[in-house]
């Protein structure tokens, strides 16, 4: 058992950068406990009495079932509003949505555009705010992500390559890999690389905690021996209209049978979803036998189970 120091419940989750090696290890560990328990018929309803608030921006099918169905499965309840019932920061503040959901609700998952919807929602909340996604970071993904490794590989200490766009996903994966001293070959084009600030912030991070995260251009030399390949939509959602211009940039980064060859003949192939088929990554790879995209987002289940289970005021 890993032991941490502190208390999750009332605290935020919008940034894996706010926790502990020690403290992102716990949250694994509650999942897979969790998973297992579910797994053997225990049935625990520690969400009994509970409300989760969904609010979304944006149109999911991971993030929203798997908080659904978490919140369900825990005892709890949950319900969705989308952009239409509130228009976040149009039709009202976010000051006040903030406010008034939150003498209401016993935790909020909000799926944006802007982080800094996300800072202002945590800011005024009484109640736990969770950042199911927003442009600069998606830290539940990546959660469940690592637990697909743990379970895959035994462990994290693989060498893990993510290749494709510099996006949400990515920042959230470097941030992971910088505070729990992990292997990281990002592979974008120079164009499309992770935010300066956020790379300059894991170089940093890393002289204390051992990972090693490393920027190559070369897809084929980034996948040499790679135990985790990972790879994402070349345009992720607000930025469709810049889809035709980037796959001129993205196409040699494409996941397919040979560029998969340069990784060790043992590597799992990961993928966030959705996907494009034919684009950042094929059928063959994305259907084929080292492809575990389907553990991978149930896993976001199990996840999301252990976030509510910790931080919401149980």
């Amino acid at each position: 058992m890993v032991r941490v120091s502190g208390n999750f419940r009332g605290r935020h989750f919008l940034d894996l950068a706010h926790f502990s090696k020690e403290e992102i290890l716990f949250i694994l560990e509650s999942a897979q406990n969790l998973k297992k328990r579910w797994i053997m018929g225990e049935r625990p309803k520690i969400m009994e009495g509970k409300i989760l608030a969904l609010l979304f921006e944006k149109p999911s099918l991971r993030t929203r079932v798997s908080f659904e169905v978490a919140a369900r499965q825990l005892g709890g309840e949950s319900f969705y509003l989308g952009p239409q019932e509130v228009g976040l920061g149009k039709r009202e503040a976010i000051k006040d949505v903030a406010q008034v959901l939150s003498r209401m609700v016993d935790g909020i998952v909000l799926r944006t555009f802007a982080h800094e919807n996300v800072l202002e929602m945590a800011r005024y909340s009484r109640v736990p705010v969770i950042n199911g996604l927003s442009d600069l970071h998606h830290p539940c993904q990546v959660l469940g992500d690592l637990l697909t490794v743990q379970e895959k590989k035994g462990g994290l200490g693989v060498k893990i390559c993510f290749v494709g766009d510099g996006n949400n996903v990515c920042h959230s994966w470097i941030v992971a890999a910088a505070i729990l001293g992990l292997t990281l070959v990002v592979c974008t084009p120079p164009r499309y690389r992770p935010r300066e600030d956020i790379w300059n912030w894991a170089q940093e991070k890393s002289r204390k905690s051992g990972a090693k995260i490393i920027y190559e251009e070369d897809p084929r030399r980034a996948l040499q021996a790679a135990t985790v390949v990972y790879t994402d939509v070349w345009a992720s959602m607000g930025k469709e209209d810049e889809a035709e211009e980037r796959a001129r940039f993205f196409a040699p980064y494409q996941l397919n049978e040979v560029l998969l060859k340069e990784a060790s003949p043992e590597a799992i192939v990961m993928h966030c979803m959705p996907a494009h088929r034919g684009q950042e990554i094929t059928d063959e790879v994305i259907d084929g036998p080292q492809s575990v995209v389907l553990d991978e987002a149930e896993n976001r289940l199990h996840a999301q189970k252990a976030l509510l289970a910790l931080f919401l005021d149980l």
